[in-house]
């Protein structure tokens, strides 16, 4: 077998600051107590910038600048004419695309290859289909004369850092409505990357503003009276604090939560194929995807010439370098979320299932977790219950098609879904009734700006995309 020589991108495209400030009103400003933290490259340990920690005084300011671009100049502005600034937007992010995906692997982890061939395409694409939508809202279905809801306050979570933020600021913006983002805590770069990208394009002050800090943060920005639409993307634990805290206000809320995805392989399938979507569904991106296929249900007939294939397919997975762009696996995103995976890994080989992963070596410094999997599982175990969002993989069997949807219900959660079958009336029949916000069929992960995402029960509310993400930024 050949080996692969290295292959890493150069760090050079990017030029990272010793520090960065909160970006408010059109300008890098320093926060009002001076407080900071680290941001690491999690393939290393090596901390990349001291980052700027907004306090209640900072999160004021930026509500207040949002506030009055609003009223000023984005709320009565022509939709032709927001729409040429979503269209600037996105050429922009094109034209510094490399930089944008080295910067996003250099600060989440995540594989090179990922940032460079699907994160900053959809960033671009999602900007680009929003300024299409700028100047037809009134054709979007929402009624005669839909309008903006004024200041959005948008919480975004660091799996995939400058896709979330396309996903918040495309639709709000073109509806009309001024931001205030808070990034994750452990990815701010590239956020503060597209504050730059904003003065580029002479975006007038006050329309974005982005303000950094942890989790303190967030509950000033989410709990901020000035504030009319609050959108979070992140776990459920703290999708209901902010649920609490928004109840009985005036404030619309979107929520895009955890999930336990269900892929279900029927007999029928294509192996080969089906392998590939279930590496796809669980480890792309290191399994840090809400949507993630982390529940393998496979038809009991053909159980185990799936897992012998996924185990052969797992052999040749690369897990090193996000750099390097051989790399299927990237790092953990950060210290904590590789002892989480750890912990639940551990319980699901207490509770009795079987785990294996393949042989690879894992780099000394940094936060690596090798591709696992895990047979013999039930629907009592943890792991097959709780998320871990991280690259290990819970497989169950199944006899027939209603034990199939049986199972996949199974849980609190409702954000995703995946059926393989060479069947298009079992397709349609499954994924009737799956309670899952997106099904995919025969395919897993693919993600179109002109398509809505978001999920049942315990997985949020509201859409993100399409004409229906329209709907959370507009008074209908």
């Amino acid at each position: 077998m050949f080996e692969y020589a290295p292959a890493p991108e150069s760090r050079s495209v990017v030029d990272i600051r010793p520090s960065y400030g909160l970006f408010v009103d059109g300008t890098f400003v320093d926060p009002s107590d001076g407080g900071s933290f680290k941001s690491v490259n999690p393939a290393s340990e090596e901390v990349l910038a001291e980052i700027a920690e907004a306090g209640g005084e900072d999160v004021d300011r930026a509500v207040r600048a949002a506030r009055t671009a609003y009223e000023k100049v984005w709320g009565p502005m022509p939709g032709r004419d927001r729409a040429k600034y979503l269209f600037r937007i996105a050429r922009i992010v094109q034209e510094r695309s490399r930089e944008l995906a080295v910067l996003e692997s250099l600060d989440n982890g995540k594989p090179i290859r990922e940032s460079r061939d699907v994160d900053l395409p959809l960033v671009a694409a999602h900007f680009f289909y929003y300024a299409g939508w700028a100047d037809k809202l009134e054709h979007a279905g929402f009624g005669a004369n839909p309008r903006p809801l004024g200041v959005a306050a948008q919480v975004i979570p660091w799996n995939f850092p400058l896709l979330m933020l396309a996903w918040k600021i495309a639709p709000a913006l073109a509806a009309g409505n001024t931001v205030v983002l808070k990034p994750a805590e452990t990815t701010p770069l590239t956020a503060l990357l597209f504050a730059e990208i904003c003065q580029q394009a002479d975006l007038p002050a006050g329309v974005v503003n982005i303000v950094t800090g942890a989790g303190d943060t967030g509950r000033a920005l989410v709990e901020h009276p000035g504030v009319d639409k609050v959108a979070f993307t992140g776990s459920t634990e703290v999708g209901r604090a902010i649920a609490r805290a928004v109840a009985g206000t005036r404030k619309k809320l979107t929520l895009e939560l955890g999930g336990k995805a269900a892929n279900i392989v029927f007999d029928d399938a294509p192996v080969d194929q089906a392998v590939e979507g279930i590496v796809n569904g669980i480890f792309f991106n290191q399994g840090h995807v809400c949507c993630a296929g982390s529940r393998l249900l496979v038809q009991e007939s053909v159980a185990d010439e799936v897992l012998e294939s996924l185990k052969r397919r797992m052999a040749r997975l690369r897990v090193g370098d996000p750099l390097d762009k051989n790399t299927d696996v990237g790092a953990i995103n950060s210290a904590e979320q590789l002892a989480r995976i750890r912990e639940l890994s551990e319980v699901g080989a207490a509770e009795g299932a079987q785990r294996w992963s393949p042989p690879c070596e894992l780099p000394d410094r940094g936060f690596w977790f090798a591709p696992t999997i895990f047979t013999g599982v039930t629907q009592a175990h943890r792991i097959a219950r709780e998320e871990i969002f991280g690259p290990v993989l819970s497989v169950l069997t199944f006899r027939t098609p209603a034990e199939a949807v049986e199972k996949a219900n199974n849980t609190p959660y409702g954000l995703s879904a995946g059926i393989w079958t060479d069947k298009g009336s079992r397709i349609l029949w499954t994924a009737d009734r799956l309670r899952a916000g997106v099904v995919w069929a025969n395919t897993f992960n693919k993600f179109d700006p002109t398509s809505p995402f978001g999920g049942y029960k315990e997985s949020g509310y509201g859409r993100e995309g399409g004409r229906h993400g329209l709907e959370g930024y507009l008074n209908v």
